[in-house]
Parts: structure tokens; sequence; C-alpha cells
């Protein structure tokens, strides 16, 4: 069960275990040719949260390959450090090799969230590298792309901005994936209810401070227009 002083969501009827509906028809038809083929261990980041957590349970069925999860704990809030530790408890039930990487230089001045972000790829890059693994997957779904369609738009990004997040992309010397930008963040949520599993909610994702939180409210208010996930979604597919 995972803990943290954020919100912690946990299923009140859970099921029997098995993949529920949307969640395991997504996860299975989204894995990508280069997930199939790729050698090797598949490294898997999960922060605790709930599309992560989702992304590490239906990549173990799926994946049929060995998986190794990695957790960047930033230390940027005191709830971190336990969160990182909820996702040691769940990958040691499952058997699956799990590491944790701090964050330890961060910048004095300057974008707080991008620096945390750039830090963690390289972070998880240095951590793949030293186990041998060539392929991460992480676990941004078809909400994550079409608020980064709506950021891009924001800033005024061109033709290969609106392309937002890629499917798969090489980076730093390791394949990064993306399976589930295709599935909605509530059908894995509503598959981890299913499943009993639990996880973490970060309390930024509701801080409207954040440009990103931002965005994901204005999507409420843009879809009764034709302008919701799926539909800007749909458009970062086709300028890819």
């Amino acid at each position: 069960r995972a803990r943290s002083a954020g919100v912690v969501r946990m299923p009140t009827s859970p099921s029997p275990t098995r993949p529920g509906g949307g969640a395991r028809t997504a996860s299975a038809s989204t894995v990508s040719p280069a997930l199939a083929a790729a050698a090797g261990r598949l490294g898997v980041a999960v922060s605790g949260g709930g599309d992560s957590t989702a992304l590490l349970l239906l990549l173990q069925r799926v994946a049929r390959r060995r998986i190794a999860a990695v957790t960047v704990d930033h230390g940027l809030r005191p709830e971190s450090a336990a969160e990182a530790r909820s996702v040691a408890a769940l990958c040691a039930a499952r058997n699956i090799p799990h590491s944790i990487l701090r964050w330890q230089e961060r910048p004095i001045r300057g974008n707080l969230q991008d620096a945390a972000r750039e830090a963690r790829r390289a972070l998880i890059a240095g951590w793949a590298r030293e186990e041998g693994i060539a392929t991460v997957a992480l676990g941004h779904t078809l909400d994550d792309q079409a608020e980064t369609v709506l950021l891009r738009l924001a800033r005024g990004s061109g033709v290969d901005g609106l392309a937002a997040m890629a499917a798969a992309a090489e980076r730093d010397g390791i394949l990064w994936l993306r399976p589930f930008l295709a599935v909605r963040r509530q059908v894995l949520r509503d598959w981890l209810r299913r499943e009993g599993v639990g996880w973490c909610d970060d309390p930024g994702n509701e801080d409207p401070a954040f440009d990103r939180v931002r965005a994901r409210q204005a999507l409420v208010h843009l879809t009764p227009l034709g302008l919701g996930p799926e539909r800007l979604a749909a458009t970062a597919a086709r300028m890819a």
C-alpha cells in the first residue's frame, strides 16, 4: 500500500486479480514494436503515481521479459522519500528489482520543474547504462499528451512542437518508450482499483501555480468546444 502525506487513493471494493477491460486492451495494443523487439531487460520509471504504477504492473504481464523499476526521489517534498519506499515495497512484493535515485544537485535559480524533469531523465539514463538496460518505459498517458499540446500551443510552437511526446525516442543512448499515449489516465486508475492496488497523488498536480495544472483545468472548459484530450492527442499523432 502506498503511503504519503499527500492524497493516497485506495480501492474500496477490488475485484479478483485480472486485467480489467480497457486498460488491459490498451496496454497490449499500444506496446510498440520497439518494446517487443528490444533485447535484454526493460527498465520502468515508477514515481508511485497511478500512471506509472499501472505501467509497472501491466508491463510485468504484457512484456514477457524481465523488468527492473527505478524511482527518482527529487527531495522537493517531505513525502517523496516515503513515496519512493512505497514503490520499493510494491516491487519487492512482486519480485521486481527496484532502485531509488536521489537528486542531489538542485539549481539555485531558474525553473525548478524543468530542472527536476531534466535531472530525472539524466539520473534514469545513468542508472540504465549501469544496469545494462537499453530501453526504459515511461508512464505518460493520452491526458499528458493533450496537456503538452495545449502548453506548446500557448507558447507558439510550430508543427514539430505540436507533435508533442513521441511514443518512442532515443536520447542519451537509451530508447525511451511511452506505451500509454493512447490510454486515458482514468482508465488506468480504474484498473488499479479493480486490482486492489493503491497509488500516491502528488499535491503539486492540483497546484494552479504550475502551467501544466492550469492546462489540465483548461481542458475541462475546452472539451465542450471539441478540443478535448482525445482531439488534442490525435493532433499530436498527425503531426508526428
